[in-house]
């Protein structure tokens, strides 16, 4: 997979072209070329993986966590057969063979949502060889996903939300850093985005002019979407822009790390642990939370479902209705530790 780097400073490279042929596999052949596998059997894994990019449209995360996968499969498969795989071994495993490897990643202590995901990669990859006439058929489609447990997202309250879109900068030496940050979490909480979006962002992305502008995000699945940036979200990021001490053009990376290169996630991500010491915020404080409170906020102030929906880049509604069931569960809450009714 291309570094964090690459793959974030880019809008162009996002773009691949979807009509180049599977057997050419530019991106797939580097990312086969791991796997200690029988070399049609590589060859394949090639060809999926150019197709999940080039395709599919998968991110480059999602594709770095489709090969690992695949990878543990092989692995598993390997001493399970006791033999080097190829397409003709691993089109004659049988619905044994798969909950085998199953039941390995649960004794490894892999939760179920971690196998699940293994499991659909798996299924991508054995689907695809299908389709292409690389095996003719497989025991795989009747396995079924392992049963996930229902989790509702964990928003923080409005005051907990700005008290750590505030206080973030403190933590930093360095005023063009605690800048940052103040406008990394701005952007996350006031536009909802994923943390992956808001660092893709170039300089050319924030709109030049005063007032509510528009930001065009390009989210899961290369998806592109349109969300309005307020005015106290670009407050914030002239700001950090006119403390930074790296210059750059249109196409350079909004956000920038020390060394003026890409800023890694896992800096804010650092970020928001310290926060949640200092300011005694619950451990589902990250910054993902600040998109879930996003969501929750504008939904308990009357927003409607489906603009939530278009903001957040849902693919499905019943991704954003999980949302109503947040804001159900604190008023419940609230109605249990308040009425005198409900302590009797």
């Amino acid at each position: 997979m291309a570094g964090p780097a690459a793959s974030l400073n880019k809008k162009a490279a996002n773009r691949k072209m979807a009509g180049q042929s599977d057997l050419a596999v530019p991106s797939g052949e580097e990312a086969a070329a791991g796997f200690d596998v029988a070399a049609d059997l590589k060859k394949a894994i090639a060809i999926w993986l150019a197709w999940l990019g080039d395709e599919r449209r998968a991110a480059d995360l999602t594709v770095d966590a489709y090969r690992r996968d695949f990878a543990d499969f092989l692995g598993f498969i390997t001493g399970h057969l006791g033999a080097q795989p190829d397409l003709a071994r691993i089109a004659a495993l049988g619905r044994a063979d798969f909950r085998a490897w199953m039941a390995r990643r649960s004794t490894r202590g892999l939760q179920a949502s971690s196998t699940a995901r293994a499991l659909s990669a798996v299924k991508s990859f054995y689907r695809l060889a299908i389709k292409r006439g690389l095996i003719d058929q497989t025991s795989l489609t009747a396995l079924r996903t392992p049963k996930l447990p229902r989790s509702l997202p964990k928003p923080l309250t409005a005051p907990e939300a700005m008290e750590a879109v505030s206080a973030i900068g403190d933590q930093q030496h360095e005023s063009w850093i605690g800048k940052r940050d103040i406008a990394v979490l701005t952007l996350l909480y006031g536009c909802g985005l994923r943390i992956s979006e808001a660092l893709s962002l170039t300089r050319g992305d924030v709109p030049a002019q005063d007032g509510v502008g528009l930001l065009r995000i390009l989210g899961k699945g290369r998806k592109e979407r349109v969300v309005p940036i307020l005015p106290v979200v670009s407050d914030a990021i002239r700001d950090y822009l006119a403390a930074c001490p790296y210059g750059g053009g249109a196409g350079d990376p909004l956000f920038v790390g020390a060394r003026g290169d890409v800023l890694n996630p896992r800096l804010i991500q650092r970020a928001m642990q310290h926060l949640r010491a200092a300011l005694g915020l619950p451990e589902t404080a990250t910054p993902h939370a600040l998109r879930h409170s996003f969501a929750t906020h504008l939904l308990a102030g009357g927003g409607d479902l489906r603009a939530i929906q278009e903001l957040l880049g849902h693919a499905s509604l019943s991704t954003t209705q999980r949302y109503t069931e947040v804001d159900a569960a604190q008023l419940m809450a609230v109605y249990n530790a308040a009425h005198p009714r409900a302590k009797s």
